[in-house]
């Protein structure tokens, strides 16, 4: 259990300091076609070195989330994926030049505590599969997000960066249910390439970066990153614990609930008073 949540814990802090080094980078390149699904925004993002960073963050924290998911329910995962918000804070802070105040400083404390409530009480990896059909649901699920990021990416600034956050998020949150429906991550294995789980998880994956990228380009990096949190925490959270038999410690569901609560609180506080002041308008000089 310990080492499961060191390993969400790790893909948190790659995943917050790699949203900040790609929005950094995609506030860099010429602005894309308006739509939220834009791959040649893409396309110029990866020339900057930072974007490239980022995404070996990215590959990093994905691979320490895999492990992960394999040891601790999803209810873990997604409440340390939720902190990577902290993280994107106080990055931010040195990177873009954003302040973090002190109702700042007490949300990543409260993020700490929540995380901390949920090691405490979390119970073993559920061992069931879920519904049959769930793995085409979650395809399905990725294709809606895809389209919905479309039309969402014509929205003004700040509603944009929601949306597409949030549609990047519950793309990332695909991810982590497909991730878990499959029963090894062995290419060698016959059933591996027939398993509609396997193609959610790149089609979720996809729809996610996408997103997210075109989300950064134009707005708040913590508003983004506040509502992929709320897309890739609740509804996968849900998912391991009605479907795929993700339980607490006896006794114990009580702290799960408000551990999972203040952790994910804490990261939407963070995105409310996370936004780095505006410049003020210059007075104009007297003739």
């Amino acid at each position: 259990m310990l080492i499961g949540l060191l390993l969400a814990l790790g893909c948190s802090v790659c995943y917050g300091t790699a949203t900040v080094l790609q929005a950094a980078a995609t506030r860099s390149v010429e602005a894309g076609s308006g739509s939220g699904i834009d791959p040649a925004l893409l396309l110029r993002a990866v020339r900057q070195w930072r974007y490239l960073a980022g995404f070996g963050l990215d590959g990093l924290g994905f691979l320490l989330q895999v492990v992960a998911l394999g040891l601790v329910p999803i209810y873990i995962v997604a409440a340390a994926l939720a902190a990577s918000i902290a993280v994107t804070a106080i990055v931010a802070a040195w990177v873009l030049a954003a302040r973090l105040s002190s109702v700042e400083w007490t949300a990543v404390a409260v993020v700490c505590a929540g995380l901390t409530m949920l090691g405490l009480a979390a119970g073993p990896e559920g061992s069931m599969h879920g519904p049959a059909g769930l793995g085409w649901a979650l395809l399905g699920v990725a294709a809606a997000i895809c389209v919905a990021g479309a039309a969402g990416g014509r929205l003004g600034d700040r509603s944009r960066a929601v949306v597409l956050g949030l549609g990047s998020g519950c793309g990332f949150g695909v991810v982590e249910i497909g991730v878990r429906l499959l029963d090894e991550v062995d290419p060698t294995k016959r059933g591996f390439y027939i398993n509609p789980a396997l193609y959610a998880v790149a089609a979720g994956g996809a729809a996610g970066f996408l997103l997210l990228t075109s989300a950064l380009q134009r707005g708040s990096v913590t508003t983004a990153v506040a509502g992929m949190v709320v897309g890739e925490t609740i509804g996968p959270a849900l998912v391991g614990v009605v479907w795929l038999g993700d339980r607490t410690r006896e006794g114990l569901g009580w702290m799960v609930v408000a551990g999972f609560a203040i952790a994910v609180a804490g990261p939407l506080v963070l995105a409310r008073f996370g936004e780095a002041p505006a410049p003020e308008p210059q007075a104009s000089s007297a003739n």
